[in-house]
């Protein structure tokens, strides 16, 4: 009996001994940390990049304390980065060993990619050409220092809320332009209220038809009642030369108007609390506070880094088993429309280069009449050729361009249960769309399958307040991609599409296949574009479904020359064997535009079940996301 409950005893030991080894090995990082310290959490490091580094020697040195995998513990705080934290195929997992970057239990920690401004003090003078109406009212502060070189930026956030860029949106109706004249690439607008007196800083953004354009002035002469602009390359070109989406004139009256536009980024522009202005010649950062504002205590942040995380391998070498949980990630930038414009295609994809074909047709396609070569906003996580990824539970807000993006050769991998809010951009976008080696209308269908994004869940996150200044961005955009889940998702307030999949524009059979938009709730979409849909579907996509999601509070875009050409369900060109099922809709609105063949179309509109509305959405286990 003893010899029995000895045997006992050992092998208890020995199953408690390899639960103990198996264990995560825990790296701590703390903003009061040292990167010269342990790394526990008595003596944190104070930066995940070096975490990350001490991560990947004790997996090159083979530590058997990795048995249990890795878990980089980040503690509450905020994490000015310098650089954006690479995760590289040396800092892959494996299935049983992986590599968590996580929040510390009861923490929320932040990785910002913005500088703060410190040392605000009242304005004693205005910035040259700012209205008399602003004296007293400004604050200033030094711009920030990078390298030596100014630091310029787009956005401005105090105290967590995105204030506004000095401009004339949202202060009464918008001006409309008059005339276009592609050859000499000038635009003629009715003369503007402000007399701008520098055209540095003078951005004019244009409302075209599914897409808005950012432009920088040029010149300007008055004549008459009537003002003549001319623009910067490379945007002039494009802006005149590209056929889609261009700029609408409304000859014989039958729509909303010409084309709508609105001012930003000059001085003379400041108008009301809220509003700022960077003078790039003295280098100092204006703003307007808000009533009861305290620029003493108040926290500013201008953003310096485009991307944030990049998890990056290679076909040969990917990235693998990595998971990124309960993280923060703000304040990125994106500096393109203030260097080189802005003139998007679609989904805010901005060409490079278009025309119009003189003698219409491709391989593809007998009657294409233009051509588009077109470049990928950056995100504030990006992942290529990675595989076993999940990001979930993280918070992306104030970034500039798009949050999420599954670029390249990403497959098994999950986003579940994140935040997306104040975007300027898309929320979530994966898949190939183009590029500058491949033109946007011609089907990609590669040999190599490792570029491939496949396999992927987005489900469970909440999308809000996307698209804030590119128009025509979506919420959840998937270019040539298969097996792709997305389901119950909530996405609200954006101003173009929900949820776009598809691209190319063709009936030709691509990898794209066995696409899942399921049970999603889409809501107060459609906000300042036109040619919209709650899911959206572009080219041929076999097996695809679209089934269970709710989709309500369409809005008419008050400067959409075609205000009500919006629906809940859009198949635009060449979208074909989709299936489209039991959809809740709060009317009986859906579009198909030169659909190809084998589509379903079975039981969509406001007589579907109610239950089904009810269901769809975020589910119970991560209702505790929505604000």
């Amino acid at each position: 009996m003893v010899r029995l409950q000895s045997i006992v005893k050992l092998v208890l030991g020995i199953f408690f001994v390899a639960i103990m080894e198996a264990e995560a090995k825990e790296i701590w990082v703390a903003p009061t940390g040292n990167d010269l310290a342990e790394g526990t959490k008595a003596s944190p490091l104070a930066t995940v990049h070096m975490a990350l580094r001490k991560a990947r020697e004790l997996r090159r040195l083979q530590d058997p304390s990795l048995e249990g995998g890795i878990e980089i513990m980040v503690a509450d705080g905020r994490y000015q980065f310098y650089e954006p934290l690479l995760i590289r195929p040396e800092d892959a997992g494996s299935e049983e060993h992986p590599t968590r970057i996580m929040a510390a239990p009861g923490a929320k920690p932040v990785f910002s990619g913005g500088l703060e401004l410190q040392g605000w003090t009242v304005a004693t003078e205005l910035p040259e050409g700012a209205p008399e109406a602003a004296a007293g009212k400004l604050w200033m502060a030094d711009g920030p220092i990078v390298g030596g070189q100014p630091l310029y930026f787009r956005q401005l956030w105090v105290n967590g809320q995105k204030a506004k860029r000095a401009g004339n949106l949202n202060e009464g109706p918008l001006s409309r332009i008059l005339s276009v004249d592609k050859e000499k690439q000038e635009m003629w607008i009715p003369v503007p209220q402000w007399d701008f007196g520098k055209l540095d800083d003078l951005e004019f953004v244009i409302h075209q038809w599914w897409a808005i354009a950012n432009l920088r002035v040029r010149s300007m002469e008055v004549v008459g009642d009537r003002a003549k602009l001319s623009f910067h390359q490379p945007e002039s070109l494009i802006e005149f030369e590209h056929p889609w989406p261009a700029p609408f004139i409304d000859e014989k009256k039958e729509y909303n108007g010409n084309s709508a536009f609105y001012w930003q980024g000059a001085a003379e522009l400041l108008s009301q609390a809220g509003e700022w202005y960077h003078d790039k010649k003295s280098g100092k950062v204006y703003y307007w506070p808000l009533e009861g504002e305290s620029m003493a205590r108040a926290q500013v942040i201008a953003p310096r880094l485009e991307t944030l995380i990049q998890i990056s391998g290679s076909p040969d070498h990917k990235v693998t088993h990595i998971s990124v949980e309960g993280i923060t990630l703000s304040h990125s930038t994106w500096m393109r429309p203030s260097e080189r414009g802005h003139v998007p295609l679609q989904a805010g994809w901005y060409i490079l280069e278009a025309y119009k074909l003189q003698e219409p047709g491709t391989p593809d396609k007998a009657g294409l009449e233009n051509q588009a070569w077109i470049g990928r906003q950056p995100a504030a996580v990006e992942l290529r050729n990675a595989e076993n990824i999940r990001i979930e539970r993280c918070t992306f807000e104030h970034l500039a361009a798009t949050g999420l993006d599954l670029v390249l050769g990403v497959n098994h991998s999950q986003a579940v249960g994140n935040v997306f809010r104040d975007i300027g951009g898309t929320g979530i976008q994966a898949g190939f769309f183009g590029g500058p080696e491949h033109e946007a209308h011609l089907p990609y269908d590669p040999a190599d399958r490792r570029e491939l994004v496949h396999h992927l869940e987005l489900s469970n996150n909440y999308i809000s307040d996307a698209t804030n200044e590119d128009w025509g961005c979506v919420g959840i955009s998937v270019g040539l991609a298969h097996d792709v889940t997305i389901a119950h998702n909530e996405i609200t307030e954006v101003n173009y599409s929900g949820i776009c999949v598809g691209w190319f524009w063709t009936k030709t059979i691509t990898a794209a296949k066995n696409n899942k938009i399921h049970a999603n709730r889409i809501h107060h979409f459609a906000k300042q574009m036109y040619d919209v849909g709650g899911v959206y579907t572009l080219s041929a996509q076999p097996n695809t479904e679209i089934s269970e999601n709710a989709i309500y509070d369409l809005h008419d875009a008050p400067y959409a020359h075609m205000p009500h050409h919006h629906q809940y369900i859009y198949y635009d060109e060449g979208s074909s064997y989709i299936r489209a099922v039991n959809n809740w809709t709060e009317r009986d609105k859906f579009f198909s535009n030169s659909p190809g063949p084998g589509n379903l179309w079975e039981n969509n509109g406001p007589q579907v079940d109610p239950a089904i509305k009810e269901r769809a959405g975020i589910q119970e286990a991560y209702k505790d996301i929505i604000p």
